[in-house]
């Protein structure tokens, strides 16, 4: 009787771990094959515009950097910023927005964002590309919460953590 209620048992649990894994895999398949949904466009349309007024408060200029959700990044980064011809681009990993929403509005876009200033300031060189002390400042102006370094794979995790 024992050995049946435990079969049963783990019946019930296989049964329902292949229903949540199917579940996870649909959503992933649908994330990856839709655009963004409204409502997380529209938070990016916000944060953008709250970066474009601070830009324009402390640096006394109008930009307008287009902003490219991107599936084709490699899933190690979350954004990345372009200087080209055909100019200044800010592209942001779509796959990275799934994960958790709230670090790449807050975080990721004014890192990105930041860069893309080095860029429209001209301040770019050998001596200021990436991370620097310039572009810490320019990101601290643009309100980053973490201007100091990279993005890393824990804030994320931490981020979604209550402890």
């Amino acid at each position: 009787m024992f050995i049946k209620r435990l079969k049963r048992y783990f019946q019930i649990i296989i049964f329902t771990s292949i229903c949540i894994l199917i579940y996870s895999w649909y959503n992933n398949y649908q994330f990856s094959n839709k655009d963004l949904n409204t409502n997380i466009v529209k938070q990016i349309k916000k944060k953008e515009q709250e970066l474009k007024n601070l830009v324009y408060r402390h640096y006394k200029i109008n930009v307008d950097f287009p902003i490219i959700i991107s599936n084709e990044l490699p899933s190690n980064l979350f954004g990345l910023t372009s200087y080209s011809k055909e100019g200044i681009r800010i592209y942001l990993n779509k796959k990275r927005f799934q994960e958790s929403l709230d670090y790449m509005i807050d975080d990721v876009l004014p890192h990105e964002f930041a860069h893309a200033m080095i860029f429209k300031l001209k301040l770019f060189s050998k001596k200021n590309e990436g991370h620097s002390k310039q572009w810490q400042e320019v990101c601290k102006k643009l309100q980053g919460l973490r201007c100091e370094r990279f993005v890393k794979t824990n804030d994320i995790v931490f981020g979604k953590t209550n402890f």
